[in-house]
């Protein structure tokens, strides 16, 4: 149960008559794996933190740097060199003690995938490539878990939630990610953070949309973006929503789907 203070804590979540002390009780039962700490994981851990998520697990294996400060607001300049995943603890600890943090500092890779996420009802992916992005994706549907997914370019974001283990109201399998995108782009054809920079408000615009997906999903308020993908460009400051189906060629759930090591494989 809430305690008085958790009650006091969360007042404007509880008075919301679609989320009140029950949907609030479900955030704070609720296991969240993050993956990234960096400019979309910030926001992510922060605003899910202060909602009161119960667990926050973290998956990342890099360090804080000062090129990182500009836009990954959990880290600060006292804890440059740090794992990335012991100093977004410290600060979450700071802002909401009552939300355990389950810190791993190693990378999602084809080894852990499944044992990492199987831990968690719900994941969300903020990582920087294509490598991680599909890898999360596909062990989150062996996983049976749903999966909310973004990215950022310089000026530009797009976010999208995945569950293509159910199906929807018609009786239609959901779309996977690999039905929105069937193809990993080749190694180089797109230039990296590093190389091409980001708007550092941008990151905390699209993880912060990412942070309210969750919480919908968790307390099973509003409409998620399960088949739709929505892209905000920073520049002109619109946003645009497409829907996307489940194709039949994708190897997840399409005709002729493929299991988790014919996928490593091919990958």
């Amino acid at each position: 149960m809430l305690s008085q203070a958790e009650l006091e804590r969360y007042a404007r979540h509880i008075v919301m008559q679609e989320i009140g002390g029950a949907g609030q009780q479900k955030l704070k039962n609720a296991r969240v794996l993050v993956i990234g700490a960096g400019g979309l994981g910030a926001p992510v851990l922060q605003y899910l933190a202060a909602a009161g998520i119960g667990t926050l697990g973290i998956v990342d294996d890099d360090t804080v740097s000062l090129s990182n400060l500009q836009r990954q607001v959990i880290h600060d300049t006292d804890q440059l060199s740090e794992p990335k995943v012991a100093s977004a603890a410290q600060a979450i600890a700071r802002l909401n003690p009552n939300v355990a943090v389950e810190p791993h500092p190693t990378r999602l890779a084809a080894h852990n995938a499944l044992a990492l996420i199987s831990k968690y009802d719900l994941v969300v992916d903020g990582s920087d490539n294509f490598d991680t992005r599909y890898l999360a994706s596909d062990a989150c549907f062996f996983a049976q878990k749903p999966l909310v997914t973004a990215a950022v370019g310089q000026f530009d974001g797009s976010i999208t939630t995945l569950r293509p283990f159910e199906t929807d109201n018609d009786g239609n399998l959901n779309p996977t990610y690999r039905c929105l995108f069937p193809k990993k782009p080749r190694d180089g054809l797109l230039p990296t953070c590093a190389q091409a920079g980001v708007l550092g408000a941008l990151t905390g615009i699209v993880g912060a949309m990412q942070a309210m997906e969750v919480i919908k999903e968790i307390t099973g308020t509003g409409e998620g973006l399960v088949g739709r993908m929505m892209m905000f460009d920073a520049r002109s400051f619109r946003m645009e929503t497409i829907r996307y189906k489940r194709s039949p060629k994708n190897p997840l759930n399409g005709d002729e789907p493929k299991n988790w090591a014919e996928l490593l494989e091919e990958t």
